[in-house]
């Protein structure tokens, strides 16, 4: 059975019917940019429809509401001219796709690397990225998690203003370019996951509220403004809303998966929470693959990865930031915010990767009480791993990337754990080789909300004791420049210069030893005050030993149950040029001269015994 949608502007044949939800409306017209009004009839329930005959791909229209208007579609496909303008009529069903054959990525063999796309590239668009694909096939990741794409005001944004849900933003290119980079990466290998924002709109070009005002929650707020009402009057309709824009990315533009954003901030107080709906339809739909779905959620809680059979939401992976917090606290020292409730001991970042996070329910002072849940009976690969991602880089004051803060060593040391601990690893576009560039804050809002978000974002950090001279306050990068939307793209050609090149062969091979691990399996432990064991298993059964060591010089002594051999560690001249100093394997331990990792292949002692 095919999916149909049931929103918008859908071409069959030589007719395009529109549908669109306002049900206080009495009357509701299809008004066509080449010129003729068309009445809608009403449906039940509010819906409001017209075949019009002659009417394909290309036309723009608008719909005028009770003589008021016109305004775009609020499921429109594209809007070529803005979120102000004109909707544009799009024959999704006639793209050439050639992944016929594509079944996705096993969860366990997921790697995600988080791109934006206007940053990415010099050209900042879907094509752009497109020619990328490649390079990320050679550096080892399985999947890229673009953030998202769906359309906002102005020329610039990180995406989570955005107020046309089913549009791509057209500063990226037309829809069919987007579906042009799912195909190509389909077709070498690669997975795609899109980032989508269900817990609000953005302030400026929300056109749903002159359809309905029942869009919006009376009872709920969400940090950004009105909530989204999944459980008032009328919700039903708005419920269905959603669920068909999620749907939309998967059956029309063949994503692999969605990661939604900050679903502790949905508030839905029905008998079935948004959230496990938006999963079930996504894990349902026909195609031949199975679709995956992550969740962005401060809360730790274990329940939301269980089947509704089992009073969950059946998510497949949620973000865990508590590895983030603890290595930055361990390795740069932040405790403002909510660093405070993370000690970055060696001894917690092991608990954390033992468990998938570290608050299991223990009190966290800035969280203001209990956090989390114990995650027994939870593969590893549910919980995704960082060092950085957009939110941990651009919600600094400068954007400031980890390895811009702390030493090259300890950064290369840092990356080996990341990528050997047997959770799902998420890459921040450009951390695989040090990238320079930041990832500010960035917006191209009117003048006047443009001054209100500029004035709040540097009224945001006046609580830091990091702030308090003006003269650093003022020096906050504006949201509203091009030059800091700019500043933020990255220079792909210091890749094929030290120190980058160097960085980037690391991953390289990093991600090479984890291709050939089991996945989603191992045992970490603090060794001593400064140092990590992860234990791993190869595929072959032998055993694998990341030992990784943060900061200082000293010896780490290993298990003795296995023969030792070195693969290769971070410090060789390979990654750290003639002046690294590699930690040297001894009888039984690592000599470290250094912050540094080692990776070490072993054999069973007893296995050398029988060969005896």
């Amino acid at each position: 059975m095919s999916w149909e949608p049931a929103l918008g502007a859908n071409v069959y044949g030589n007719a395009t019917r529109f549908r669109v939800w306002a049900p206080e409306a009495e009357t509701v017209e299809v008004v066509l940019d080449g010129g003729g009004a068309h009445g809608m009839a009403r449906e039940a329930d509010g819906f409001h429809a017209a075949v019009i005959s002659g009417v394909g791909a290309g036309e723009r229209y608008r719909y005028r509401v009770d003589g008021r208007g016109p305004f775009p579609d609020p499921a429109s496909r594209y809007q070529p001219e803005g979120v102000h303008g004109p909707s544009e009529v799009v024959d999704w069903r006639h793209f050439p796709w050639t992944d016929g054959g594509w079944r996705g990525v096993d969860p366990g063999e997921v790697v995600l690397y988080e791109l934006h796309t206007g940053t990415f590239t010099g050209e900042g668009t879907f094509a752009g990225a497109a020619e990328k694909l490649a390079y990320l096939k050679e550096l080892g990741v399985t999947a890229v998690e673009l953030m998202p794409v769906a359309d906002f005001p102005g020329r610039w944004n990180w995406g989570y203003d955005g107020v046309a849900p089913f549009a791509p933003a057209r500063c990226y290119g037309r829809p069919d370019d987007l579906r042009r980079l799912v195909d190509e990466a389909h077709r070498i290998g690669l997975a795609v996951y899109l980032d989508v924002v269900y817990n609000h709109l953005g302030p400026d070009g929300a056109y749903q509220s002159v359809y309905s005002r029942y869009y919006y929650s009376n009872a709920h707020e969400s940090p950004w403004g009105k909530g989204i009402n999944f459980d008032g009057a009328q919700s039903e309709a708005v419920r269905d809303y959603v669920i068909e824009n999620a749907l939309r990315w998967i059956h029309e533009y063949h994503f692999d998966g969605l990661r939604l954003d900050a679903t502790h901030a949905i508030v839905d107080d029905s008998r079935r929470h948004i959230v496990a709906s938006i999963a079930s339809a996504v894990h349902c739909s026909p195609g031949g693959r199975k679709a995956m779905v992550m969740a962005e959620d401060s809360r730790n809680l274990a329940w939301m990865l269980k089947p509704e059979r089992e009073g969950g939401w059946g998510l497949d992976a949620l973000w865990s930031d508590d590895f983030h917090h603890q290595m930055r606290r361990a390795l740069a020292g932040d405790c403002d915010g909510y660093f405070e409730d993370f000690d970055g001991t060696v001894e917690s970042i092991a608990a954390t990767a033992r468990k998938g996070w570290f608050y299991t329910g223990q009190p966290a002072a800035h969280f203001g009480g209990a956090r989390g849940t114990e995650t027994d009976g939870l593969t590893k690969d549910c919980f995704i791993f960082c060092l950085q991602n957009h939110d941990q880089i651009g919600n600094r004051a400068f954007g400031e990337r980890l390895h811009h803060q702390i030493d090259g060593r300890a950064w290369r040391a840092a990356s080996a754990l990341l990528l050997l601990l047997p959770e799902t690893p998420l890459l921040f576009m450009g951390q695989e080789w040090a990238a320079t560039a930041p990832f500010q804050y960035f917006t191209d809002h009117h003048e006047e909300l443009g001054r209100l978000v500029t004035e709040g974002r540097r009224r945001e950090f006046r609580r830091f004791a990091a702030f308090a001279e003006q003269e650093t306050w003022e020096r906050i990068p504006d949201p509203q420049s091009e030059a800091t939307f700019l500043r933020c793209r990255l220079d792909w050609e210091e890749r094929g210069r030290e120190p980058h090149g160097g960085v980037w062969r690391l991953y390289q091979d990093l991600l090479r030893v984890r291709r050939g691990l089991v996945p989603a399996e191992g045992v970490v432990t603090a060794a001593g005050e400064d140092s990590i064991l992860a234990r791993r298993t190869a595929r072959d059964g032998s055993p694998v030993l990341a030992v990784v060591r943060l900061r200082g010089s000293g010896t780490v002594s290993l298990p003795a149950d296995v023969r030792w051999r070195v693969s290769f560690t971070t410090e060789d001249p390979r990654y750290a040029g003639e002046s690294g100093a590699a930690p040297a394997l001894e009888e039984g331990r690592m000599e470290f001269r250094g912050a540094g990792a080692a990776v070490l292949m072993g054999e069973e002692r007893e296995s050398h015994a029988r060969e005896a």
